[in-house]
């Protein structure tokens, strides 16, 4: 684990010049890699590559990076881990390969040299992204992981590409310093909270897609950004492993338990690889839950567990997590967010998240990566049990809107999105029996209007869509906006897949890799923490899709196929506990502790100076959240979070 820089220079510079910028792109990734620093350029300074390094595997010299293949044609600078990368060695060996040391990194770049890119690709499971020189063809080859765990930003212009595992790190090289600020993503930012890939919120930078990989020559470069995304080739596909799970489906649930048990023990096994201290995050969900006691069951060792405790009781966790960590027999540790403490994490958000993103529970997920960084390199977390067995609130809800929908008669929903605030809290009450019972903290009169808005939307997919943008009208806030598509809008989904499994499809190609693992990539190696997540191994999410569809999706309680693989584990009194969420009370923050700061960074003119926002539409929302009239927490939030990154990289940076 650690922060991957590097450049291409087109501008012919001298060595020494290259040499310096290179240098200092890769100081900036230093919280990523704070054990090691080192920069390699080829003998033409055209090309440098960056490396700082976390160590966590082969923690001697011969693990080090950037790192050059046996017969020196290839040069490598890899962020994150290959799993199972023993059992890849062995069979190289058996073809005659030899190693210096016992890294992963040395067993990737072999198997290229055995196999060929695309083979080297096929065969390794695990979270990474990585550029390769190849001396032979002149190109610069970058790779990421198939679910989209590692980053990787690429920067082209004039006189150069720059690529890193951060925006930070782009913006020290020369050509990127006086960058601008895309007004599409920004939209994009307003509706998702979080810029989708391939998209930056720069012009000129883009996000690598998940699951491909790109080449670039050396020796030419690319007339724009946008033609060298054209390049991308993708190595695994989303769509393609949710088809052929439909395809080859597993018709016995037992059958399906027993395999998804077993992937998961060999994922969890995997992920204990490490010549660092391993721990694991727990709150009283379900996925950390469960991958807290496969942990336990395998490990040879006391495992220690980490979580947050709130003083807020509904998102307060850690009496529950404490109990869970007892019965498993972990050596549990939690940390209290005190309301100060909380807050005072804001002010980091812009230097740990370089690009603006709006997700809440960023501020929980960097303090349980500070807690537990005080005693391991590496932690395990749930990430990925929503995604892929349905334990998303919103599925259940969507199903119910559905059904709402078809019952309600449309004059009825214009005359709700019309009718006054004390006439729609009126209706709210007198129909508190006649609700369905999934929409019972929805239909409350501050929401009605917005269910009207929603079930009004006849498309399935487009009112999924609407229902999770923060800013279902985004174009109209930013100065210039329009929104390009995005894997949400370009509803490339199996025709195969029933209602919820449509929604999860659409988040696995989205809201995972943009917002979740974004979320938690930012916040461990803010600290120097790697985080490892055996739910998203890719055989074991090809292997949820192939499970019955019933094991992946029930509406109370959720995600049986994982609760199931937990009551193997533990009693059951641990296993249908209410999950709270890993969030933060936005919405009474900002009429209270930090009012005073928003009522600032929310200003008019405020807006109107720094020019990407419309006034009108945030200071109406602004005063009607103050009021109470309706809870626009969550959408100020991200606004909040554009300027305060604005502040910190378009003023100062």
């Amino acid at each position: 684990m650690c922060g991957i820089a590097g450049l291409i220079d087109y501008a012919q510079r001298g060595r020494d010049d290259v040499a310096q910028i290179l240098t200092r792109m890769t100081d900036a990734l230093a919280h990523r890699g704070p054990d090691a620093s080192a920069t390699w350029l080829d003998r033409d300074g055209r090309v440098g590559l960056g490396h700082r390094r976390l160590s966590i595997i082969d923690l001697s010299p011969t693990g080090a990076q950037p790192m050059h293949s046996s017969s020196g044609r290839y040069s490598i600078v890899f962020n994150g881990e290959v799993y199972g990368f023993l059992r890849l060695r062995a069979a190289l060996e058996e073809q005659g390969a030899r190693f210096r040391g016992h890294s992963d990194t040395e067993v990737l770049l072999e198997a290229i040299e055995t196999y060929g890119l695309a083979g080297a690709l096929q065969r390794c499971n695990g979270m990474f992204a990585f550029a390769l020189y190849d001396s032979a063809t002149r190109q610069i080859i970058f790779a990421r992981d198939r679910i989209g765990k590692k980053p990787l930003y690429i920067g082209v212009s004039k006189r150069g590409v720059a690529f890193g595992s951060e925006l930070k790190s782009i913006r020290a090289h020369p050509s990127f310093r006086s960058v601008e600020v895309d007004p599409e993503a920004s939209t994009l930012f307003l509706r998702y909270g979080y810029v989708p890939t391939p998209y930056s919120i720069y012009r000129g930078i883009f996000k690598l897609p998940h699951g491909s990989w790109l080449s670039l020559s050396v020796d030419t470069p690319p007339a724009s950004a946008s033609a060298a995304l054209g390049g991308v080739k993708s190595y695994w596909d989303a769509f393609e492993a949710a088809e052929r799970g439909y395809a080859e489906r597993i018709e016995c649930p037992d059958e399906a338990l027993d395999a998804l048990d077993a992937e998961l023990k060999r994922a969890v096994s995997e992920r204990l690889v490490s010549d660092v201290p391993v721990g694991a995050l727990l709150s009283s969900g379900v996925d950390s839950s469960l991958v807290s006691a496969v942990m336990q069951e395998v490990s040879t060792s006391r495992v220690k567990t980490y979580t947050v405790r709130f003083l807020e009781e509904q998102y307060n966790e850690a009496d529950l997590a404490s109990g869970i960590a007892r019965q498993l027999g972990t050596d549990h540790t939690e940390i209290t967010a005190e309301p100060d403490t909380a807050l005072r994490v804001v002010t980091e958000l812009p230097d740990v998240y370089d690009e603006p993103f709006a997700d809440p529970s960023q501020i929980p997920t960097l303090l349980v990566s500070k807690l537990a960084r005080r005693t391991v390199t590496v932690a395990l977390s749930g990430d990925g049990g929503d995604e892929f067995f349905g334990g998303y609130k919103r599925y259940r809800q969507m199903l119910a809107f559905d059904r709402l929908a078809r019952k309600t008669p449309a004059v009825a929903l214009r005359a709700a999105r019309h009718a006054p605030h004390w006439a729609l809290e009126f209706a709210a009450a007198a129909a508190r029996h006649a609700r369905p019972s999934s929409l019972q903290d929805e239909v409350t009169g501050k929401r009605l209007r917005r269910l009207a808005e929603l079930l009004e939307i006849e498309d399935p997919d487009a009112r999924y869509l609407d229902f999770r943008s923060l800013w279902s009208h985004p174009a109209e806030v930013v100065f210039g906006g329009a929104e390009p598509p995005t894997a949400m809008t370009a509803k490339r989904i199996p025709a195969c897949l029933g209602a919820v499994d449509r929604m999860m499809y659409s988040d696995m190609v989205d809201y995972l890799p943009d917002d979740i693992l974004v979320k938690m990539d930012r916040a461990s190696m803010a600290v120097g923490l790697e985080m490892r997540a055996p739910l998203l191994d890719y055989r074991f999410v090809e292997l949820a899709w192939r499970a019955p569809r019933a094991l992946c999706f029930a509406e109370a309680p959720g995600k049986p196929a994982l609760r199931a693989l937990l009551s193997r584990r533990l009693p059951e009194q641990f296993i249908n506990l209410s999950k709270r969420g890993f969030g933060v009370p936005v919405n009474a923050w900002l009429r209270g502790p930090l009012r005073a700061w928003a009522e600032e960074m929310l200003s008019p003119s405020r807006l109107q100076r720094d020019g990407i926002f419309r006034a009108d539409p945030i200071v109406s929302r602004w005063k009607a959240h103050l009021a109470g009239r309706r809870d626009w927490g969550p959408q100020l939030w991200a606004v909040l979070m554009f300027n305060l990154w604005h502040d910190r990289w378009m003023r100062s940076g």
